[in-house]
C-alpha cells in the first residue's frame, strides 16, 4: 500500500520529525529560512499532507495546485496564516497545537515585562558598551518595581490567565478585559472584569494575549495608547498587527508610555530599519515565545499526531474545523 504523501515545511524537533517519516512519504524542507510559496505551491501538486509553520501563506493559491490536499497540520496555536473557510469548502482538515505552549508563552511574556521594567537590556548594553566607570550609584538604570502594581490582561484565555496567575505571585491588583466572561479568574485570582479604556487608564502593565481577528487588527492604536499612564508599559507576544507600531513608536518617542516589550511585529522578520528598535525602552524578541526545547519538541509531536489520526481515520486531536467532516467524512487513508 502507498504511504501518504507529506511536505513538511521547516526540519521540526526529531520527536514529531521521526514519526511522520516512519508513517509517510515525508519530504521536509531543512534549510532554515522558510520555503517560498511558489514552493509550496510546487509541492503541493503531488502531496497528501502538508505540515506546516505560522509564517508559511496556506491560501487558496496552495490549495488550487494541491489536488490530493487532505490535511494541514500547523506547528503553532495560531492559524491566521490559513485560509481556513476555503480549506473547509474543499474538504481539507486544519489542525493546530493548543495548549502546550501556554505556561511556556506566559513565561516568556513575564521575561519580557520583567526586562522592560527593570531595564535588564539597557544594563547590557550598558556594561558591553564600556559605560560602567561607577561602582554604584542611586539613580543608575533605576526601573520600576512590579510587585504591588496593577496587572492589566487583554484578552484572558489560556495565556492571558496564565499570565494573570503569575501576576497574583506578584501581590499584583489585576484587571482583564476579554469578550467572553472568565469567572474563574474572578473567583480564584479576584481578577476585575473591566472595559479596554479603563483597563488602558487603570494599568501599570498591559500584556496583550488575544488573537489575530478583523477585530483585534491594530486594536492597540493610538488613541488607545494616549490612554495609557506615562509610567506604563505594554506587553505582546500574542500577534503584531494588534498593535499600530507607527502610534507605538511615536507613544514611546514622546513618553507617553514608559516602554514596551516585543515578541512579534507588523512584518516578521521586521527590518532593521524600524524605528521601534533605536529607541532604549524597548525589548524586543524574535517571535520565541513558545521556543523552550521541551514545548517545541511537544508541539512537533501533535504535529504528527493530528497527522496520524487522521490518515487513520480518527477524528485529530487538535481539529480547528470539525465541519470538515461534512464535506470529508473521516475514513481510514
Amino acid at each position: 500500500m502507498q504511504r501518504p504523501k507529506v511536505f513538511v515545511t521547516r526540519e521540526i524537533p526529531e520527536r514529531g520529525l521521526r514519526p511522520i517519516k516512519a508513517r509517510f512519504d515525508a519530504e521536509v524542507w531543512t534549510e532554515y529560512a522558510p520555503p517560498p510559496k511558489q514552493l509550496i505551491i510546487q509541492k503541493a501538486a503531488n502531496i497528501d499532507a502538508l505540515a506546516s509553520l505560522l509564517s508559511d501563506k496556506i491560501d487558496a493559491e496552495v490549495f488550487d495546485a494541491a489536488p490530493n490536499l487532505k490535511i494541514v497540520s500547523q506547528l503553532a496555536v495560531g492559524y491566521d496564516n490559513i485560509d481556513v473557510k476555503e480549506a473547509t469548502k474543499r474538504g481539507i482538515y486544519v489542525t493546530n497545537t493548543p495548549g502546550v505552549l501556554t505556561e511556556t508563552t506566559a513565561d516568556f511574556a513575564w521575561a519580557l515585562l520583567m526586562a522592560v521594567a527593570r531595564r535588564v537590556t539597557e544594563a547590557d548594553r550598558y556594561i558591553r558598551s564600556g559605560k560602567w566607570k561607577v561602582g554604584w550609584h542611586p539613580s543608575m538604570l533605576s526601573g520600576r518595581d512590579i510587585h504591588g502594581a496593577t496587572m492589566g490582561i487583554v484578552g484572558a484565555g489560556r495565556i492571558g490567565a496564565a499570565v494573570a496567575k503569575r501576576a497574583n505571585g506578584f501581590n499584583m491588583r489585576i484587571l482583564f478585559y476579554d469578550v467572553m466572561p472568565r469567572p474563574e479568574l474572578e473567583r480564584e485570582l479576584k481578577a476585575k472584569p473591566v472595559d479596554l479604556e479603563t483597563l488602558l487608564k487603570e494599568s501599570d502593565f498591559v500584556s496583550v494575549h488575544v488573537p489575530l481577528l478583523k477585530e483585534t487588527y491594530r486594536l492597540i492604536n493610538e488613541k488607545r495608547l494616549k490612554l495609557m499612564k506615562k509610567t506604563a508599559y505594554l506587553i505582546n507576544n500574542s500577534r503584531g498587527p494588534v498593535v499600530d507600531e507607527k502610534a507605538l513608536y511615536e507613544a514611546l518617542k514622546n513618553g507617553q508610555i514608559a516602554g514596551v516589550g516585543l515578541d512579534v511585529f507588523e512584518q516578521e522578520p521586521t527590518p532593521v530599519s524600524n524605528p521601534l528598535l533605536t529607541l532604549d525602552n524597548v525589548v524586543v524578541a524574535p517571535h520565541i515565545s513558545s521556543a523552550s526545547l521541551e514545548t517545541r519538541s511537544k508541539m512537533a509531536e501533535m504535529v504528527s499526531e493530528n497527522l496520524i489520526a487522521f490518515f487513520e481515520g480518527r477524528i485529530p486531536p487538535n481539529l480547528v474545523n470539525p465541519e470538515v467532516m461534512k464535506v470529508r467524512p473521516l475514513s481510514k487513508q
